[in-house]
């Protein structure tokens, strides 16, 4: 692939490609391409002018040009196949040419048209708008849209043909901009749910065969390894496996699946290897009943009002009443209409939208992405926000949090000997291990023999004679017949059970546990406060797990309430009880078992690192370094409050 340097700077090369034309499947595999390139922090491809503008770490930039030089469009459509359904691109240049069209027709009909059949398009236009005004009359609301009519009605007596045509183009080009904001996230959301897999091994007696997903049915078995993501929901057939379901369950730590165990589209295989038989036909996956569920609140949502033309509808009685005022007054039937034709809306609906403009820049800078307007408007008015657990108030990363030693064995021994074992085999539980041992500065030789690694269940040694064990409960205990001696009995009692517990075993006898902790975010308390002293009365923790790890958690953080064992679908009808008893709702969580709660709350916001299902349903992304971003919102977003009722008196006033 041919490129030339225009412009280069430290950390940031523009490149232009020296062809042609480009197409926008092109544009997208190109850019997607480059994100996924190693150093690249950010790449954008600008079809138009065959420009790719890439933000990089210095040390890569000779590779990063040596890949883009050897790069074919062949070899990209290989490895980034364009998608079948149109994408935001496309989307987006389908709105702008309509944009353009229109901006274009305006001006040529302005120039061009002779005047009587300016006036004829002008009354052809101006009709519809007189019959949403008259719905409105007919059934008794004194909305905008009588105002706008009895204004294009009597701009129309008086022949201001001008104005009618001016109202009529910025009402159509308000429209087009919603319908282009609606069918956008819409087509986000479509992209997201593919989870961007369009092959998988499919395993018949002859063989592995690569198929496309789509031809997959009910009943086929697919195989799945280490790293890859679970496309369907099905039953373990074959292997076992560790499948990481935080996403979907909220639970820290990988879960075990061998023979006749479920597993879950979206959820991602750590370790092992399985095969998979299909359960579920497209469009009744567990996965897929929660998009529905969000699908369904986001319709709900789109039919709200927003709140310009709320405070223009609240404005239209004092309009009719002001200009009845001047008649009585007056008795001059021309100052009355000029009071008429005063549209408070106008104003308004230019004004908001330049402060809610500025809001979401400055929130832009502060690492919080809102997607729209009224969602920073909620966020000012919410008294209730609700967290999930795993990821949001903690980190979704385990640490140990105390290593219990039994036998007089020395804990930092037995830490040791477990970092020394559990070192070959990475998991997010061993990493855990492994890291406190280099913390503690307990360097090991290896020492262990005839090592035996069971997938789920745990790990098998040699320490000299001696065999040792290090695993699960189920495993250490049951599976291999362990026990706790009897002098340990009282302490292993005392173990708390509001962490996660790796057991240690040597010569079939506890000689350790390791205790497992999701740390919780320093910031998190602090955060509580401040938002408290924002005007936020009320906090919730909702988390799939136990009831006393979240109670032991709720107590450490100070949440108002929690409640654990929560599915998604309970977080839903927790956060739709609380909306009905008159509380505007925020969410804040992470997975795909959040996505239900974000759409049914007011105002749904992900943590930027969360799964990328939870990020597209949002309505707000905060970063996921802190959580201070929501005490920055709350501020940004109350200011934007005040902002729009200085307009509004302003407004008012000016009128």
């Amino acid at each position: 692939m041919n490129a030339r340097i225009e412009h280069e700077s430290r950390g940031r090369i523009r490149l232009r490609l020296l062809q042609n034309h480009m197409t926008l499947s092109q544009a997208d595999m190109l850019q997607e391409w480059l994100s996924q390139l190693p150093g690249v922090q950010r790449a954008i491809v600008h079809e138009r002018t065959r420009c790719l503008i890439i933000f990089f770490s210095q040390s890569c930039r000779g590779n990063i040009l040596n890949a883009i030089s050897c790069i074919t469009w062949q070899a990209l459509s290989q490895r980034c196949p364009a998608s079948e359904k149109s994408s935001t691109r496309t989307l987006t240049r389908r709105f702008e040419e309509q944009l353009v069209g229109r901006v274009l027709t305006k001006l040529l009909c302005s120039v061009l048209l002779p005047m009587p059949l300016r006036i004829a398009k002008v009354l052809w236009h101006a009709a519809a708008l007189i019959r949403k005004g008259l719905r409105c009359l007919l059934t008794r609301q004194m909305k905008v849209e009588l105002l706008d009519a009895i204004s294009i009605t009597i701009s129309l007596l008086r022949r201001d043909f001008a104005t009618v045509d001016s109202v009529i183009f910025l009402m159509g080009i308000g429209e087009l901009l919603e319908d282009w904001i609606r069918k956008k996230s819409v087509q986000d959301l479509a992209q997201c749910m593919s989870f961007n897999i369009d092959r998988v091994w499919l395993y018949t007696p002859q063989g592995e065969v690569l198929t496309p997903l789509a031809q997959i049915q009910i009943n086929d078995r697919i195989i799945v390894r280490a790293g890859g993501v679970i496309p369907v929901d099905g039953i373990v057939v074959q292997g076992e496996a560790m499948v990481n379901q935080s996403s979907l369950t909220g639970e820290s730590a990988p879960a075990a699946k061998h023979a006749n165990s479920l597993v879950y589209a979206g959820t991602v295989l750590e370790e092992g290897e399985c095969v998979i038989q299909v359960t579920h036909a497209s469009g009744q996956s567990r996965y897929e009943q929660i998009a529905a569920m969000i699908e369904q609140s986001e319709q709900l949502k789109s039919s709200a009002e927003s709140k310009a033309s709320g405070l223009a509808d609240r404005l239209v009685p004092y309009t009719f009443a002001g200009s009845l005022l001047v008649l009585a007054l007056t008795r001059s039937l021309t100052r009355a209409l000029a009071v008429l034709m005063v549209d408070f809306s106008c104003a308004l609906k230019l004004a908001m939208p330049l402060a809610v403009l500025s809001a979401m820049r400055e929130a832009g800078q502060q690492h919080i992405t809102v997607k729209g307007g009224k969602f920073l408007e909620v966020a000012a008015q919410a008294d209730t926000i609700v967290f999930d657990k795993t990821g949001t108030l903690t980190h979704a990363c385990p640490q140990v949090a105390s290593v219990v030693a039994f036998q007089d064995y020395d804990e930092n021994e037995m830490l040791r000997l477990a970092a020394c074992l559990e070192e070959h085999f990475p998991h997010s539980m061993a990493n855990a291990v492994v890291e406190e041992a280099k913390q503690r500065g307990l360097n090991h030789e290896e020492c262990h023999s005839n090592v035996e690694y069971l997938v789920a269940h745990g790990i098998a040694s040699k320490i000299g004679e001696k065999r040792v064990l290090i695993g699960s409960a189920h495993f250490v205990f049951e599976d291999e017949g362990c026990i706790v001696c009897t002098q340990d009995q009282e302490k292993f009692q005392q173990l708390p059970a509001h962490y996660s517990h790796l057991y240690l075993a040597i010569e079939q006898k506890l000689a350790a546990v390791i205790c497992i902790i999701d740390p919780l975010r320093k910031e998190a308390s602090a955060v509580l406060d401040a938002l408290k002293a924002l005007g936020i009365h009320h906090t919730v923790m909702l988390t799939g797990d136990s009831q006393r790890t979240a109670a032991a958690l709720a107590d450490e953080v100070g949440v108002d309430a929690f409640c654990a064992g929560m599915l998604p679908a309970d977080k839903a009808a927790y956060i739709a009880n609380l909306r009905r008893q008159g509380h505007t709702v925020i969410m804040l969580g992470d997975g795909i078992n959040d996505s239900p709660a974000l759409s049914e709350a007011d105002v749904g916001i992900a943590v930027s690192d969360g799964a990328a299902i939870a990020q597209e349903i949002a309505d707000i992304t905060i970063a996921a370094e802190s959580l201070w971003e929501l005490v920055e919102l709350r501020r940004i977003s109350s200011a934007l409050m005040q902002r729009i009722h200085t307009n509004y008196r302003f407004v008012l006033g000016f009128n």
